[in-house]
């Protein structure tokens, strides 16, 4: 069985807000209060005992190598490179080794085994650990056991896909970036791979910004004529020819359905920029021409809003879609319309504080050191609350759009990140790729890399 996420909407405060009632994800009918208290905070009493376990902790370094079986990373602002921490976890379990993933514990610390091994590959990728002996080992999980903190077991490393154009540069996709920069291999997979059914060789999906209505972002309206534009239309003309498609719209609808069905099989789906709204729009108008006509020949249809089938979608409803080919924008699911006279400037969003031990998975997916994180544009920057399904769960909120959230399908989970680069908030085309070297310690760049573990989980037997 796959984690689960389609019941836990509206669970968690934002910033320290009012209280809300949760539902175990595990257990329908029970729920959980959230305390009043931000992302990060600690109770004081919690905050003593942590403060005496990594005291112990300090001692069970001067005890030597052989009073430790355990590697503690730390996640809090203590950590000297919290995204390569990431990729030394994953390369525990790609080595067979057993990880835990300790939810609110020290910022979403992670418990190695202590080997040679994982000891020279932190070392070299800068990764601060502290060994940690049996006595340190029972005071972390007595601290657990009496705090919203819960130890979550990795089991595997999940075998992950980008997909992504096949000339695509790595700095164009953050994701690409973040699994480069941490060191997590994947593999790179296109429109064939996947209408021939490889996804199902693959745990974990993530989604280039690409736009799954076929309309080239409608970057028609300000680089038509541009090299680089002339080639993705012609890559794009040539894969629907060859795969049998009458245009590239009616590609793009059919690798959304394949994607829909890897997620209602047992996927993992991460996207981020424009391709979460434009693939919603393309589920939803499945037998509707919402493309402008230099993509398909054709003109939208004039009445589009009216005969798309929401039920088709994942995590959006009602939306009114952007059929004009001169505004740069797809509907009014995107709060920000970033590339339009009307604007939104960035601000700042919150991430919801989660129970730990009743809603394990939104409390993954939110691990991290800091709690209000700086916005950042992307094609779509955000996703207008009045626009979600029932069910959707938001992880991290700005006033009335939401910036992140999360959902279920079937067997499998979907997460949507609003905007392009956490690091590059006005990110142009041409612009230099971020250098993460310079970020290691990016709170929004966690976010991407808390959904590369999340699959890893195991999932946890009902409470009773």
């Amino acid at each position: 069985m796959r984690w689960s996420s389609a019941t836990m909407q509206g669970r968690g405060t934002a910033g320290g807000g009012s209280d809300a009632t949760t539902r175990n994800p595990m257990r329908p009918g029970k729920s959980v209060r959230q305390p009043k208290t931000g992302p990060t905070a600690v109770r004081r009493p919690v905050r003593a005992l942590v403060t005496l376990a990594l005291a112990a902790l300090g001692g069970g370094v001067d005890s030597g190598r052989l009073a430790a079986q355990s590697l503690l990373v730390p996640m809090d602002r203590t950590q000297a490179n919290h995204l390569k921490a990431y990729g030394l976890a994953y390369a525990v379990l790609e080595a067979g080794g057993r990880a835990e993933w300790l939810l609110n514990f020290q910022g979403g610390a992670f418990l190695l085994p202590d080997t040679e091994g994982a000891r020279r590959r932190a070392a070299l990728m800068g990764v601060g650990i502290q060994p940690v002996g049996p006595a340190d080992e029972a005071r972390i999980r007595g601290i657990i056991a009496q705090s919203n903190m819960e130890s979550v077991v990795l089991e595997k490393a999940t075998r992950i896909a980008i997909y992504t154009p096949p000339n695509s540069a790595p700095w164009d996709d953050a994701v690409t970036m973040a699994l480069d920069y941490a060191e997590i291999p994947y593999e790179k997979i296109w429109d064939d791979q996947v209408i021939a059914g490889g996804l199902d060789d693959f745990e974990w999906l993530h989604l280039h910004h690409e736009d799954f209505t076929g309309q080239y972002s409608k970057f028609y309206i300000t680089y038509a004529g541009a090299p680089w534009l002339e080639e993705e239309v012609a890559r794009n003309e040539e894969a629907a020819l060859s795969l049998g498609f009458a245009n590239v719209p009616a590609l793009k609808k059919a690798v959304s359905r394949r994607i829909r069905e890897y997620v209602e099989n047992g996927g993992f789906l991460f996207a981020m920029c424009s391709a979460p709204e434009t693939l919603e729009l393309a589920l939803a108008a499945g037998s509707v021409d919402i493309a402008a006509a230099y993509s398909d020949g054709t003109p939208p249809d004039p009445d589009a809003g009216a005969k798309v089938d929401w039920g088709s979608a994942m995590a959006f409803e009602n939306a009114r879609i952007q059929t004009s080919p001169s505004v740069n924008a797809f509907s009014d699911i995107d709060g920000h319309q970033v590339n339009t006279a009307w604007k939104q400037q960035l601000g700042a969003f919150t991430l919801f504080d989660f129970s730990a031990k009743f809603d394990p998975v939104p409390a993954m997916l939110t691990q991290n050191h800091e709690s209000v994180l700086p916005d950042f544009y992307g094609l779509t920057t955000s996703f207008a609350i009045d626009r979600l399904k029932p069910g959707v769960v938001k992880l991290g909120v700005e006033g009335a759009w939401a910036k992140y959230i999360h959902g279920s399908l079937g067997e499998g989970t979907w997460t949507y990140y609003g905007g392009h680069d956490p690091e590059d908030p006005e990110h142009q085309i041409g612009d230099p790729p971020t250098d993460l070297a310079l970020h290691p310690n990016s709170p929004g760049y966690r976010l991407i890399l808390n959904n590369v573990l999340f699959p890893a989980a195991r999932k946890k037997k009902l409470k009773t």
